[in-house]
């Protein structure tokens, strides 16, 4: 059946006559139950990225009902030295990885309700936590909204911006604030289910097919396609005290971070990040990003006269019910904020709902779609940095090389290694360690 598909490599500029036959021959060679789409929208759709600096024309955008439909698209590039596929999610690669030129793309949001049920684990060291089966196709933004309102429950781990899959995060590793004490999110699952490449349907976990399983989570698509996937739940808290504190110098701003990230969990705030920002004016790039409410003044005049050309801003979020007084959420936050070194007077905080909250980057998504700029270019650096390393890369980065900023988040905070990696090798535990994750991106906004 391949044979049908492979005539359309050589010219893949097929005028509307032959788009029909195109979509025929695909769906002959296929044989899905789903949707393929061989005309102008499959490029629409997936010949670019959130990156914006790739444009690519697949051949067809595979829409799947189930696994089967995903294994079948991989069995057919598996047959073939012509035909590719690539899983798309939302489509926030940044360097063409859901791309597949000429070949196939197979749109995981098709999946998006295929599974959604909570559950609890059972004995072991489960000891009743729950869990919630998702789709890979899923968008963790619905997943969050859903489990809070029918359950009350959460997963513990997410992404700064949550307009993202699940198997989309979960084949990389999904990093933020949480991460300090929960890992990444690809800590927090237990069981996927996953085709592979060669297009059989497998489930696995830590217990069952675990090196697939430990293959798929973090390794960036190479491994299989993530259909189902186990996540962790805990309660959901009510409420947020989200809280920016400024420093003006680095070597404090990291003392605090990772003083921090080291406590334990009930003497420490539920999220911490840290971001870069230019110490000017720049409404994209400094003082105006850091306030969090329009009746908040960055006030200037309040750093140090030993300020550099670009400051450091710690990001905390705390955690609470309704039940929980004003007075109690306040002595919690003082007891922690005491113990900081952050410039006096430069402090912005505000409550809201703990949805708000993790749905707080969907605000500069719905601006940046409205100014046009969602659509830019969105060039993106991830890293991960020794402690050792990380002010000397303070120095000649952050103080040099991006002094006028990136136009986009210049993230930097601490991680204990010993999260991200769990166990290893024969059950050898990762002693605890810290490293930094940086972040450079122009966001358009």
């Amino acid at each position: 059946m391949i044979a049908y598909i492979e005539p359309y490599f050589l010219d893949n500029e097929s005028d509307a006559a032959s788009v029909l036959t195109v979509t025929d021959a695909v769906s002959e060679s296929l044989n899905i139950q789903g949707k393929i789409l061989c005309d102008g929208s499959a490029a629409d759709i997936a010949g670019k990225d959130f990156g914006g600096m790739n444009y690519v024309k697949p051949l067809a955008v595979v829409r799947p009902v189930g696994p089967e439909d995903i294994a079948g698209a991989v069995r057919a590039a598996l047959s073939s030295d012509k035909l590719t596929v690539a899983a798309r999610g939302n489509g926030h690669s940044i360097n063409g990885q859901a791309m597949a030129e000429g070949g196939l793309i197979v749109d995981m949001r098709s999946t998006a309700e295929n599974h959604f049920e909570v559950g609890f684990l059972a004995g072991g060291d489960g000891g009743g936590t729950a869990f919630v089966d998702v789709s890979g196709g899923a968008l963790w933004e619905n997943v969050l909204k859903r489990c809070v309102s029918e359950y009350g429950l959460a997963p513990r781990s997410w992404t700064d911006y949550l307009g993202l899959t699940v198997g989309g995060t979960l084949s990389n590793a999904g990093v933020s604030g949480q991460a300090f004490r929960y890992g990444p999110q690809t800590e927090n699952v237990t069981e996927l289910d996953v085709v592979t490449g060669n297009g059989d349907v497998v489930t696995c976990s830590e217990m069952e097919n675990s090196e697939l399983f430990f293959s798929v989570l973090g390794g960036l698509g190479q491994f299989g396609i993530i259909t189902r996937a186990r996540v962790l739940l805990q309660p959901a808290p009510d409420m947020v005290r989200w809280i920016r504190i400024v420093y003006a110098e680095f070597d404090e701003f990291t003392r605090d971070a990772e003083w921090l990230v080291s406590q334990k969990d009930e003497s420490s705030f539920d999220y911490v990040e840290g971001f870069v920002f230019v110490n000017g004016d720049d409404p994209v790039n400094g003082w105006p990003t850091v306030p969090l409410h329009p009746d908040h003044d960055f006030d200037p005049t309040l750093l140090p006269q030993s300020s550099g050309s670009v400051l450091y801003c710690l990001e905390l979020a705390l955690h609470y019910r309704d039940s929980d007084s004003n007075s109690c959420v306040d002595k919690r936050v003082e007891r922690l904020i005491g113990r900081l070194t952050f410039d006096e007077g430069l402090r912005f905080e505000v409550d809201l709902p703990y949805v708000d909250f993790l749905l707080r980057v969907k605000r500069s998504e719905e601006i940046a779609k409205v100014n046009g700029t969602w659509e830019t270019p969105h060039p993106w650096l991830n890293l991960f940095v020794s402690k050792r390393e990380i002010g000397e890369f303070n120095q000649k980065v952050f103080k040099e090389l991006v002094k006028n900023g990136v136009g986009g988040p210049m993230l930097v905070y601490p991680l204990l290694r010993s999260r991200y990696y769990g166990w290893v090798g024969d059950g050898v535990r990762l002693q605890p360690s810290l490293r930094f994750t940086v972040i450079l991106g122009k966001n358009g906004v």
